[in-house]
């Protein structure tokens, strides 16, 4: 038996899992706030040391690849990095969007077959990262930056349900009120649900250059000005 190594800091949440190839076996979260260079060592150290302890070999290391936080997804991506320079093992990317719709489909929340997911991460104000998929995860819409309004999804919804979830979607319950429109609460981006994704990249063997390797940040990054202290 062996394992991979998921790592998962696109949003406020900081997660660390271990898979086996079907299911998770290790699993560590930490849900306070955006700290993930103080938490994200310790927890990979805690991850690494029970596969160890186990006598588990470590194959590859997932790591989310965005979009999301530009911080997060930068110290994230150093320490799967880290891990696989060190220990000489692959590296895979799970686009955060794929891996926000693997809990609604492993708890079966979705009825209608021709439903379609459309996972959203907070991009502050009325904005969101967005991707739409049909229930097989086949991208029926690339991902985008949106402005929320009534009708930016309309297309989608005049024909289907569509079902909205992440971080993003709770800010979009007032604005979108179409009839087709449902609304999934408290998913999240979690690392102990990456081993679906992480599983069928090993399949296909779709590994990244470590060396060479960037998250997806869709957005550059701007560094803003602190406010002077009066």
């Amino acid at each position: 038996m062996s394992c991979i190594l998921n790592i998962e800091t696109s949003t406020n949440v900081c997660s660390v899992a271990v898979s086996d190839y079907g299911s998770c076996i290790f699993n560590k979260e930490e849900h306070k706030g955006p700290n993930h260079n103080e938490l994200l060592g310790s927890m990979v150290e805690e991850a690494l040391s029970f596969a160890e302890s186990h006598a588990i070999p470590l194959d590859a290391v997932a790591v989310s690849s965005g979009p999301g936080s530009y911080t997060g997804l930068r110290i994230g991506t150093s320490m799967a990095k880290g891990v696989c320079y060190g220990r000489g093992v692959k590296l895979i990317a799970v686009p955060t969007l794929q891996l926000l719709c693997v809990p609604v489909l492993l708890r079966e929340w979705i009825e209608e077959e021709d439903a379609l997911l459309c996972p959203m991460i907070d991009a502050r104000r009325m904005e969101v990262y967005a991707q739409v998929f049909d229930r097989a995860l086949r991208e029926i819409r690339p991902v985008q930056a949106d402005i929320v309004e009534a009708d930016t999804y309309q297309t989608f919804l005049d024909t289907r349900k569509v079902y909205f979830f992440g971080n993003g979607a709770a800010k979009c319950k007032e604005v979108i009120r179409h009839p087709n429109a449902r609304f999934i609460d408290e998913v999240e981006p979690l690392a102990k649900y990456m081993f679906p994704l992480a599983e069928r990249s090993i399949a296909k063997e779709a590994y990244e250059d470590v060396a060479y390797f960037e998250p997806f940040y869709l957005k550059d990054f701007v560094a803003k000005k602190p406010k002077q202290l009066l």
